[in-house]
């Protein structure tokens, strides 16, 4: 059985990092969340113009390796090209819940399913089970 990404000719993912074996930045997991900031450019790598066009909404980074068909490391090396370039953003789940929390926004009802009350107390330490839906989804994909 062939595996994508995997089974790919070595020469071309060494080709398509540029020969690098290590993302430049530890942001991305594979559940941090990418979204573009601009669209593709005249001349950009097409790896990197396929992650723009896939990241219109926040995107889990193994969905994007699902999608591109090759490792998430490889995937990882790309997603840092871009931040650094300010082609996207990338946000970790968990950090952006505690940003809503912290600034106040995230406390009440606010169509989170959760009670007038907030929620239990046990309920904000788990992630969203859309975004573990999206990933399972993703690692399907693999």
């Amino acid at each position: 059985m062939r595996r994508p990404g995997r089974d790919d000719d070595p020469d071309r993912l060494y080709t398509v990092t540029g020969g690098r074996s290590r993302a430049g930045t530890d942001v991305f997991d594979l559940v941090t969340l990418v979204v573009a900031e601009s669209g593709p450019t005249p001349g950009m790598q097409s790896e990197h113009a396929t992650i723009l066009r896939l990241c219109h909404y926040p995107t889990a980074v193994v969905e994007i390796a699902a999608e591109l068909r090759l490792p998430v490391s490889i995937v990882r090396i790309l997603l840092s090209d871009l931040l650094d370039s300010g082609h996207i953003t990338a946000r970790h789940p968990v950090t952006s819940r505690a940003a809503r929390t912290a600034d106040g926004s995230g406390g009440d009802d606010g169509g989170s399913g959760h009670g007038a009350d907030g929620g239990d107390e046990a309920d904000s330490h788990l992630p969203d089970p859309q975004l573990l839906e999206q990933v399972l989804v993703g690692l399907r994909n693999l």
